[in-house]
């Protein structure tokens, strides 16, 4: 009889009921004990990058790794949920176990979505921009960024189809810039006020009107996002 399947209850990402029964009987070393905060697990990984994605007026860089290991561990999760489903020596408490981590798995998935929906809603907002900005394009993947050139002739062809074919020729532009009107190819707004907690103490920045800041671990901030882009870009900081 082929052994049989058990749930990925042991992975370090998603600690399920076998692995918190373990950490709980497990003693601390007294000598050893660390007080400081646990490592991210790749979910909570993926919740942080989700909300500052969220909160971010600008694209930041696709966090493929994090996303890749997680689809990877709901194949793995899925596929064991199923062969266990089907087994008919399956017991009761297993069949609890296998409602947890399909609950688990729906939360992964949710999470999943919405960050690739964020950033797929900013992609085709600023599609011009990005096809235009060399920086930009290096923070997307290969599929975002064909999906952004695609999307960004797509919208052009569209507005010259339907209305700049029917201008004067000198207004049949997308590239023009005209004093005080905005431009044609939105852009981020880096002014944009966001809420920023520390996740470590970070060094000074400089404020828009000149003067100084040094956020200390813990502290939460209102500020405009071009003063925290460097620290959220390194990891310093968050956004809430």
């Amino acid at each position: 009889m082929p052994p049989r399947r058990t749930l990925l209850d042991d992975d370090e990402d998603f600690p399920m009921a076998g692995a918190l029964t373990r950490a709980a009987a497990a003693a601390p070393d007294p000598i050893t004990l660390d007080f400081g905060a646990p490592p991210e697990t790749l979910f909570q990984q993926l919740v942080r990058h989700w909300l500052n994605e969220r909160h971010a007026p600008d694209i930041l860089p696709v966090q493929a790794e994090v996303l890749g290991a997680l689809l990877d561990h709901i194949r793995r999760q899925t596929d064991t949920v199923q062969a266990l489903r089907g087994d008919p020596d399956s017991s009761e408490a297993e069949h609890v176990r296998i409602m947890l981590v399909q609950t688990e798995v729906e939360r992964v998935k949710f999470v999943v979505r919405s960050y690739i929906r964020t950033r797929l809603y900013k992609i085709e907002k600023f599609a011009r921009y990005v096809v235009a900005t060399p920086e930009v394009q290096e923070k997307l993947s290969q599929t975002e960024l064909d999906h952004a050139k695609r999307f960004s002739q797509l919208t052009e062809n569209h507005f010259r189809v339907s209305v700049l074919q029917a201008l004067p020729p000198h207004q049949q532009g997308l590239d023009d810039n005209t004093p005080f009107t905005p431009p044609m190819a939105s852009e981020p707004d880096k002014s944009h006020a966001v809420i920023v907690h520390a996740r470590e103490e970070c060094p000074p920045v400089r404020l828009p009107d000149g003067t100084t800041m040094q956020m200390q671990k813990g502290q939460i901030v209102l500020t405009p996002y071009a003063v925290v882009e460097q620290l959220l870009a390194v990891g310093n900081v968050e956004l809430i």
